[in-house]
């Protein structure tokens, strides 16, 4: 799924294209992307764009309107959506091609890999319909310790779960929550309600350092391209995506955590004491055998 650092390129490099520029029409491929019906899709055409913004993992596009409200057009991504820059009036081809935003500049592609359509567009009138849709979590950059920790702590989480809640924190999902802990050198299923004050110091840092130069870096790349390869997978990624691969730091293999469609990836040495966690299938049919470390765990691979 587009996080932060991903959806601040998006709106880069969008800006530079369709800022100012009337939106001419909104072709729908798939009946299942518009989530809203009032207003309808089409009192958006014709009307010039203002301004391109973040909320949480959304990108949201604000046009014109009534002298009473502007209009406010909301992409939710999810895991497979993306975002391509195509000629003027580019054709919708392909099963994978779910919408397409035509400007006289160009035409914004939107297309959602695999059988599953979860990408969502809306239309609200207003910024307080706007504001509707924000899940609420705090921005990284805008918050300082206290109210980062005060954010977490409103339950007692995991730290994955907990810095991939859209509730609690903006634009974290399972991608950078991984590189996050990494460098906080803190394991992803400690609790919220345990860390201690040197740590809640270390992952506030790690938070924002680590969202921060991905940031600059995807914007980097965003001037001179439309970001058109956006992935969880980085190979510059120091344990996301990179099961069984050496840690950067200290050269041990990166572990994983799988769970339905996701997996959690960390370095056993770095973030828990060379304790290796157990992963839920495994470890139900292991049982007790499951291995506690990184030895045991290659004993076993070697029976």
């Amino acid at each position: 799924m587009p996080e932060l650092p991903d959806i601040a390129a998006y709106i880069a490099a969008l800006e530079g294209r369709i800022l100012t520029q009337p939106l001419e029409r909104v072709r729908i491929a798939s009946v299942f992307l518009l989530r809203t019906v009032d207003p309808p899709l089409s009192s958006v055409e014709g009307r010039a764009v203002k301004e391109i913004s973040r909320i949480g993992k959304r990108i949201a596009i604000g046009l014109e309107g009534s002298p009473e409200a502007d209009l406010w057009l909301v992409l939710h991504l999810m895991i497979a959506g993306r975002l391509h820059w195509r000629p003027p009036n580019a054709k919708l081809a392909g099963r994978n091609a779910l919408a397409a935003f035509d400007f006289p500049t160009g035409s914004l592609i939107l297309t959602e890999a695999g059988s599953k359509r979860r990408a969502s567009l809306y239309l609200f009138r207003g910024e307080e319909d706007l504001a509707s849709i924000d899940p609420g979590g705090v921005e990284i950059f805008s918050t300082n310790l206290d109210g980062f920790r005060a954010a977490l702590t409103l339950e007692n989480r995991t730290l994955k779960r907990a810095l991939t809640d859209p509730r609690l924190i903006s634009g974290v999902g399972n991608a950078y929550s991984d590189e996050i802990l990494h460098v906080a050198q803190l394991s992803p299923i400690t609790l919220t309600h345990k860390l201690k004050p040197e740590e809640w110091d270390r992952l506030f840092a790690a938070t924002r350092s680590t969202l921060a130069a991905w940031t600059d870096r995807l914007l980097t790349e965003a001037k001179e391209n439309f970001p058109e390869k956006v992935t969880a997978f980085r190979k510059e990624f120091a344990v996301h995506g990179r099961f069984g691969q050496p840690c950067p730091r200290c050269g041990a293999k990166v572990q994983r955590i799988r769970y339905a469609d996701n997996e959690t990836n960390y370095c056993a040495p770095c973030q828990t004491g060379g304790k290796v966690l157990a992963d839920r299938s495994l470890s139900r049919l292991l049982g007790a055998d499951w291995p506690r470390t990184l030895d045991e765990l290659e004993a076993l691979k070697r029976r």
